[in-house]
């Protein structure tokens, strides 16, 4: 008869946790880590702590540290849906980093914080590969993070990421609502698609009831590209080029980053309390219940969600980003240098609005 004295001997695998998967999920993220570096960084993986050396900042008149933070939402579900992960990682930076330059701050470094239900190294470093690479478009450096296996809490297969982004800028040089004037003219800058913002929504209208194979089957609608593609389509990061544009001299005032709220619940953010931003989203909505044109282009995987969910134009507008990815606010006489600065960083810049008095809200015409 067994001793009931001698406790059961139970390892921490036998409870669920693989270390030593762990150890080989950070030797498959290394180069990929390694590819974002700058002359900043000190050391590599493996410390407690990531380093950062600070001495840039010594040539700034007023430096002020910028951070930001985000995950990815609902999104993750359908990438874990299709098996398809290598793409979710570019979506966290881009909501962190962007964030950070929307006030002129260049990104610095970047943490991750991935959280799985049985950690898998090659699902690890398909995620860790489009971080690095939405760091590589935005010029920062990945210094560190954490991969926790969380067994008995999440499903095997269920993972979420959460991402932290610190930028710089010298403060004379800051942008905002402080610099914007009655007159001011707004540029929009295409989005990819859908981003990282209204998923919830997205799944429980187009991606909930079909099978796997039905979302990878080309739609008409989409012009010839499937549910899966139009949905997981990365977000756009546009911190590197904005940063270089506003280092080139383009009087920038203010810049929103146009996320979850769409363009009503963002673009207020860039306006003192004294204007309003007047975008011009095209016809009224016709008797017939039509859709408003907007006057610049939307990607069809967003109209295709409007659509599918029946939304007004009001509610698409505090839904999805409606084909601009960020806006950016500049004088009017200063346009054409700004929109000159903004096409040679490679974007594609477009006039939606202009700022008229108002109490700091988004009206259309």
């Amino acid at each position: 008869m067994a001793d009931q004295n001698v406790p059961e001997h139970v390892t921490y695998e036998d409870a669920g946790v693989d270390t030593a998967e762990g150890a080989r999920a950070v030797d498959a993220i290394r180069a990929a880590v390694a590819s974002t570096s700058r002359p900043e960084v000190i050391g590599g993986l493996g410390g407690f702590g990531s380093c950062f050396s600070a001495a840039a900042l010594k040539g700034m008149e007023d430096p002020v540290l910028v951070s930001g933070t985000d995950g990815v939402g609902t999104k993750l579900a359908i990438a874990q849906l299709l098996d398809r992960n290598d793409t979710v990682g570019q979506d966290l930076v881009a909501m962190c980093v962007d964030d950070v330059a929307a006030v002129g701050a260049e990104p610095l470094f970047f943490l991750d914080y991935i959280a799985i239900g049985k950690l898998r190294a090659e699902t690890v470093a398909a995620i860790v590969d489009g971080i690095a690479e939405g760091c590589r478009l935005s010029g920062c450096a990945l210094v560190g993070g954490e991969m926790a296996e969380h067994p008995g809490v999440m499903a095997a297969d269920d993972y979420d990421l959460a991402g932290f982004a610190v930028g710089v800028v010298d403060r004379p040089k800051m942008i905002g609502p402080e610099l914007v004037q009655e007159g001011d003219v707004i540029l929009g800058l295409p989005s990819s698609g859908i981003h990282s913002n209204g998923y919830s929504l997205v799944r429980k209208v187009a991606i909930e009831g079909k099978t796997v194979g039905e979302l990878n089957e080309p739609l008409d609608e989409l012009g010839g590209e499937s549910l899966a593609d139009a949905v997981l389509r990365p977000t756009a990061i546009y911190a590197g080029g904005l940063i270089a544009a506003l280092k080139a001299g383009a009087p920038i005032h203010a810049m929103a980053h146009i996320t979850g709220g769409g363009i009503t619940e963002n673009l207020d953010r860039a306006l003192p309390a004294h204007l309003d931003a007047l975008v011009d989203r095209g016809d009224s909505e016709a008797d017939d219940g039509a859709f408003p044109i907007p006057a610049w282009d939307v990607p069809p995987v967003i109209d295709y969600m409007v659509r599918a969910a029946g939304l007004t134009a009001d509610e698409a507008y505090r839904t999805f980003n409606m084909g601009v990815g960020m806006a950016a606010i500049c004088a009017p006489d200063d346009l054409d240098d700004v929109a000159e600065a903004l096409e040679d960083q490679g974007f594609s810049p477009f006039l939606m609005g202009v700022c008229v008095a108002g109490t700091g809200k988004v009206v259309y015409r």
